[in-house]
C-alpha cells in the first residue's frame, strides 16, 4: 500500500519506539503516545540514536532521517491524538486489563473506520476485541524486537477480525519492508508457542545442571545456526516476559508442558530480568 496513513503509537518502551521509527521511516506521520514524559522523552532519545546509527552505516541519509524525524510528534492524551488516526498500534505491556482498558478508551476516540492493532506477543486477540464496538477492526501485528532491523510482523486474526482489515494490515506491514506471517488466534500465536517451550526447556537445563549456561547457549547457537543461544535470548527479551507469556500459554492450553521453570520464575522473583534490569541469567554491569 502506497498510501500513508496517520498512525498512533501506545507505549513509548522498546516495541513502542521501535515502531514509530519503522513508520516513519517508511514516511507515515506517528505519534507516540505515554502518559510519562520521561518516557516519551527516552523513546525520542532512543529513535535517535538509532537513525543515527543507520546514517553511520550508510543505510540512510541525513535528509532522511531528518524526513522521518519530522513526522513524529508525542503526546500524553491518547484519545485526543487518537481522534484523526488510520492506525492505532497499542504496544504496553503484557497484562490483559490493561490493553482491554485501553482499547476500550480507543474505541470511544478513534474514528470509526480505524484500525485497532495490538503488539501483544500472547494474549488473545478475541478478547482483547470484546472491549470494542468494532470487533472486525481490531487485529494483532506482534513485531519483533528491534523493530527496525527485524523483518517479520506476525499478524493475528481475532476471531471476528473482517478480511479487509485484514488485508489493510497485511499491506502496511509490507509497505513497511516487512514479511508476514499470519497466525490464528490460540495462546502464543506461533512466534512464542515455539519460541517460549524451547526458552523454558533450556531454563530446566540450567537448573537441571545438564550443561552451564555457557555450554546450553554455546549448542544451541552453533548446533541449530541460531543468533544468540536461548538463555542469552531469554535475557534479550526479557525474563519477566518469558514468564508473562509462558503463563498465557499454560492457562490457555492446559497442558503441563508449558509449565514455566520453577529457575526462571524465581530470578524475576528477585528481580532479575535479564538486559533490562543488568542481571538474569547473564550480568549485564
Amino acid at each position: 500500500m502506497s498510501e500513508k496513513i496517520k498512525v498512533v503509537v501506545i507505549g513509548a518502551g522498546t516495541m513502542g519506539n521501535g515502531i514509530v521509527q519503522t513508520f516513519a521511516m517508511h514516511g507515515h506521520a506517528v505519534t507516540m503516545v505515554d502518559l510519562s514524559a520521561d518516557a516519551l522523552s527516552s523513546g525520542i532519545a532512543t529513535i535517535e540514536k538509532s537513525l543515527a546509527r543507520f546514517v553511520r552505516k550508510e543505510k540512510m541519509t541525513q535528509d532522511a532521517v531528518n524526513a522521518a524525524l519530522g513526522l513524529i510528534s508525542t503526546s500524553h492524551e491518547m484519545e485526543s491524538a487518537s481522534s484523526d488516526a488510520g492506525l492505532i498500534v497499542e504496544a504496553v505491556f503484557e497484562n490483559e486489563e490493561v490493553k482491554k482498558d485501553i482499547f476500550k478508551k480507543l474505541d470511544a476516540a478513534a474514528p470509526a473506520d480505524a484500525i485497532l492493532a495490538s503488539n501483544t506477543s500472547s494474549i488473545s486477540i478475541t478478547r482483547i476485541a470484546s472491549a470494542t464496538t468494532r470487533p472486525d477492526r481490531v487485529i494483532g501485528m506482534h513485531f519483533m524486537n528491534p523493530v527496525p532491523l527485524m523483518k517479520l510482523v506476525e499478524i493475528i486474526k481475532g476471531e471476528r477480525t473482517s478480511e479487509e482489515t485484514l488485508a489493510t494490515t497485511i499491506a502496511l506491514s509490507e509497505g513497511l519492508g516487512k514479511v508476514v506471517g499470519i497466525a490464528e488466534d490460540y495462546p502464543g500465536f506461533i512466534a512464542n508457542r515455539i519460541l517460549m517451550p524451547m526458552i523454558n526447556e533450556a531454563a530446566f537445563s540450567l537448573m537441571e545442571g545438564v550443561g552451564t549456561r555457557e555450554a546450553i547457549d554455546t549448542v544451541i547457537k552453533f548446533g541449530c545456526n541460531f543468533p544468540m543461544g536461548p538463555l542469552a535470548l531469554a535475557d534479550f527479551i526479557g525474563l519477566d516476559i518469558c514468564v508473562s507469556i509462558l503463563d498465557v500459554l499454560h492457562e490457555g492450553l492446559g497442558d503441563p508442558k508449558y509449565r514455566c521453570c520453577p529457575m526462571l520464575r524465581r530470578l524475576v522473583e528477585a528481580g532479575k530480568l535479564g538486559r533490562k534490569s543488568g542481571e538474569g541469567f547473564y550480568s549485564y554491569e
